[in-house]
């Protein structure tokens, strides 16, 4: 398993758009992949999921991989988030 804390800068957090990006980006890989935040954890492939975590600016979130691409998929999902979706 392999994981990376980040802090969500976007000015809306995870919501909508971002999210979609977020979770088409998320499907590239074969490893499962979850976001967890305040101890809740969701799958990082299904858009409800990721929308029920309620994340705004300035949270934090971890993001966690296990499969046979775990670390290229995590390291590629904290850039997309430090890059504010661009």
């Amino acid at each position: 398993m392999f994981l990376k804390e980040i802090v969500v800068q976007n000015q809306v957090g995870l919501h909508a758009r971002p999210a979609t990006f977020f979770i088409q980006k998320a499907n590239e890989y074969k490893s499962s992949i979850w976001i967890e935040k305040d101890e809740k954890r969701v799958n990082a492939k299904s858009l409800l999921g990721v929308l029920s975590l309620g994340v705004t600016k300035g949270v934090s979130i971890t993001i966690l991989a296990e499969g046979s691409d775990e670390e290229q998929a995590v390291n590629e999902l904290v850039s997309l988030i430090s890059s504010d979706f661009s």
